[in-house]
């Protein structure tokens, strides 16, 4: 069971160290760069973090193994989409939220380098769907 008050209290703390490694880098770096510089960031505020955590599906009796890959995977409970680009298209956005619904998980964060300001980069997306699909 996700504890939701520590769940925003982690959402806190990436947001705060993707706005100032945005703010002091920039966009223009590569995904990998913003990746590893801002698994440097979470672990000295003390968060465990993966980075490219293959997740498996099993569906109809079915498994594979590698159907995706999370960026970031902050205390086991909040992934993060990373991006670089000028503009994110509403097919990341659902392709996070089908990684929440996959991992029954309820809050993940897109966080595209690429803009202005971290702040037009930045999307919560929340999953409402309470279910578990990969036990179909």
């Amino acid at each position: 069971m996700i504890d939701h008050n520590r769940l925003e209290e982690i959402t806190r703390i990436v947001v705060d160290c993707g706005y100032h490694l945005h703010r002091d880098l920039g966009p223009g770096l590569l995904e990998t760069a913003y990746e590893v510089l801002l698994t440097g960031l979470l672990q000295k505020r003390g968060l465990h973090v993966r980075r490219q955590v293959a997740v498996p599906i099993k569906y109809d009796g079915v498994v594979v193994d590698n159907a995706f890959r999370i960026d970031l995977l902050v205390e086991d409970m909040l992934p993060l989409e990373l991006k670089s680009t000028e503009r994110v298209s509403p097919i990341h956005a659902k392709q996070l939220l089908t990684y929440l619904r996959l991992m029954n998980l309820p809050l993940g964060l897109l966080m595209n380098f690429g803009q202005g300001t971290m702040k037009e980069g930045l999307k919560r997306v929340v999953n409402d769907y309470d279910g578990d699909f990969r036990q179909r």
